[in-house]
């Protein structure tokens, strides 16, 4: 229902009558009313879940998941939102697909591929804002799957066109990587130097950040050092190198120069084995954490690669995943981990003292 006032004549030259007021102050009351019935009354916030589960002492709080522009408070343009009014899209423009590849920059903020839409988004967390390309100028992403970003330069690694991409800050293509790779699948920064994965010739391949090769490590095989299928790769402050060995089932940990220290890991359904394991990356206390697509977990270990602890299953409620892929862990201890097929980024804290 809506409530229409009359103005009465003259109104600004002659003083309302008494009846008029009245009438006034009744039909204000009147909408207070409606508009607080409509209003659902408060609920009192639920905790956020906690792992592992009291009594125990928690070390991981669920803090939020992200999906959209909306969930970091990104704004689109007056024009967008005009367009957004006009068609009818609103929340769901630029929503994501299928998240797959994360990685932070040098100011923790988080890039995103998107390998369901085939794009690349930059989430700008300090200034709100969300940026996406579906190009490298007029070359066409087929299957972003990693990416990595130093200072202005964004690389993109493409499993479908063979190459890492090298964007500006606007996404317009710098250079191509090529060389030495068949299959890149992952990407991580050391120093100066871009670390790729290469999944097809079972391989790390090292580059300088004009993407310029200087060296590679690996082969196919189960020992020491070598790889079947390696997919993600992640570096830790120490500067060590983190390899997920996919098809060997385990994580391969290396020196800063490539040489090989040791592994953690096997194939099995039991707590520390891995059945499918992704992404990998360390917090700053020196803890690993793997995720694991057919469990549908994080699993935690120590630096020798004893688990310590694990979160995750099925579903679609915090903290629960459906295919997971990729994981970061900013210098604060934000976990952010792509929850692929629930088409979000759940993110975590880990909030036990070292």
């Amino acid at each position: 229902m809506i409530l229409k006032l009359q103005t009465p004549p003259d109104f600004g030259r002659t003083r309302p009558s008494g009846s008029w007021l009245r009438l006034q102050a009744a039909g204000l009351a009147l909408l207070c009313c409606i508009g607080c019935a409509a209003t659902p009354p408060a609920r009192p916030a639920k905790a956020a879940p906690v792992w592992p589960a009291p009594p125990a002492e928690p070390a991981v709080v669920y803090v939020r998941d992200i999906s959209c522009p909306a969930d970091i408070g990104a704004r689109p343009s007056v024009l967008g939102r005009f367009a957004d009014w006009i068609t009818g899209v609103g929340r769901d423009q630029g929503k994501l697909s299928i998240p797959f590849g994360l990685a932070l920059d040098d100011s923790d903020n988080l890039l995103v591929t998107d390998t369901g839409a085939g794009a690349v988004c930059f989430l700008d967390l300090t200034r709100k804002k969300w940026l996406r390309w579906e190009s490298a100028g007029n070359l066409r992403f087929k299957a972003p799957v990693a990416v990595a970003r130093r200072g202005p330069t964004i690389f993109v690694a493409d499993s479908a066109l063979g190459k890492v991409l090298a964007l500006d800050a606007k996404g317009k293509l710098k250079f191509e990587i090529t060389l030495e790779l068949e299959r890149p699948s992952g990407l991580a920064l050391s120093g100066d130097r871009l670390l790729v994965t290469d999944a097809q010739r079972h391989q790390v391949v090292i580059y300088d950040l004009g993407g310029k090769f200087i060296s590679k490590f690996g082969g196919r095989g189960s020992g020491p050092g070598e790889f079947n299928f390696p997919t993600h790769v992640s570096v830790d402050a120490a500067g060590r190198i983190y390899v997920t060995d996919a098809m060997n089932y385990r994580i391969q940990v290396f020196a800063a120069n490539g040489q090989f220290l040791r592994a953690f890991g096997s194939a099995g359904d039991g707590p520390g084995r891995f059945s499918r394991p992704k992404g990998v990356a360390a917090d700053p206390a020196g803890h690993v954490y793997v995720v694991d697509a057919v469990f549908d977990n994080v699993q935690v270990f120590d630096e020798q690669g004893r688990l310590l602890m694990n979160w995750g299953e099925a579903g679609q409620l915090p903290g629960e995943f459906w295919l997971p892929n990729a994981i970061v862990i900013s210098r604060d201890n934000e976990i952010y981990v792509a929850d692929s097929f629930n088409h979000r980024i759940q993110v975590f804290r880990y909030i036990r003292k070292p």
